[in-house]
């Protein structure tokens, strides 16, 4: 009776650890450490994820390796791009899914020196991120005939402070608020908003390459949800959003500061709200997805046209 007994223990005992079990995956964000991600440094360390059933280990991008060679190379099964660049990917041949969208607006603008107006600089030089994130802006200059000379910068707003370039592009969470703590007066005649002139195309998503996803798609919904709770979590708690922030920061070692993370923190939690409903919707609309691949086939940056459905997972 007693080894009986034991033995129902012993199967209980196993099953509750089974029951229990963490499945093992890794997020990369597509930049270093900073308030862009805080929804997913907060889904972390509030527990949203190990609610899920899931133990996430966010590693970030790195000078030699990229958020998308890590994907391809299976060292991480999820990570953020930004809508255009994920397309961009999806038509070089990785088929790639959106599982979740968090922005809901276009965040970037083109800042001009001495009080110019981008759009009557033809030909001017520009500064433009070497890891991408520009798809939207090369098609803007096409499109418009100004022929913008483009400069690859790494991760600062240098050259423009220097006067090597005439103007830069900047996320009006990031870079802008660099250049504003900097002294460079900007006003309304040097700054364009690409939301403010019919591109205001979504930006960051997460995203799975499809075979994974196909593979894992309880897994990823999982995750998707836990990180929502992570965003909607941040919202209403900003204040300690930050302090969660600013622990990932240093232990990456990043030269910021908690101004310019409260900053960005505070504009990345107004992108989430949709401009026409006024509500954070977290999916990736269907009418910016044809807008973004008919703009981008029309000037060359993609061989084929992506649908909705192309890039949903579904």
């Amino acid at each position: 009776m007693k080894r009986f007994i034991f033995s129902i223990l012993l199967l209980s005992g196993i099953v509750s650890l089974a029951s229990t079990a963490q499945e093992y995956m890794v997020f990369t964000p597509q930049w270093t450490a900073q308030a862009q991600f805080a929804g997913y440094y907060v889904a972390k360390e509030k527990g949203f994820y190990m609610k899920a059933g899931l133990d996430v280990e966010i590693i970030h991008p790195s000078v030699t390796q990229s958020a998308i060679n890590r994907i391809r190379n299976n060292e991480s099964q999820a990570t953020t791009l930004q809508l255009a660049q994920a397309m961009e990917i999806i038509d070089e041949g990785i088929p790639l899914v959106n599982i979740l969208q968090t922005s809901m607006n276009n965040a970037m603008v083109i800042v001009s020196r001495r009080g110019m107006n981008p759009l009557k600089q033809i030909g001017a030089k520009v500064g433009i991120w070497n890891a991408g994130f520009g798809q939207v802006a090369m098609c803007m200059s096409m499109k418009d005939g100004l022929d913008y000379n483009w400069i690859p910068f790494a991760s600062n707003v240098n050259l423009f402070i220097s006067g090597a370039i005439d103007a830069t592009l900047a996320m009006s969470y990031n870079e802008y608020y660099q250049l504003l703590q900097t002294g460079i007066e900007i006003t309304p005649d040097n700054v364009y908003r690409f939301c403010d002139h019919g591109y205001n195309i979504q930006e960051d998503g997460v995203y799975m390459t499809r075979e994974y996803f196909e593979k894992h798609k309880d897994q990823a919904y999982r995750f998707a949800e836990a990180s929502r709770q992570g965003w909607e979590w941040a919202v209403e708690n900003p204040e300690e959003t930050l302090d969660i922030v600013m622990e990932y920061v240093q232990k990456e070692h990043i030269p910021t500061n908690r101004v310019l993370q409260k900053l960005m923190l505070d504009d990345v939690l107004r992108l989430l709200v949709d401009r026409e409903s006024k509500s954070r919707e977290f999916r990736l609309r269907p009418d910016m997805v044809e807008q973004a691949s008919r703009m981008m086939v029309e000037n060359g940056m993609l061989y084929n046209e992506i649908s909705y459905d192309d890039i949903i997972a579904k």
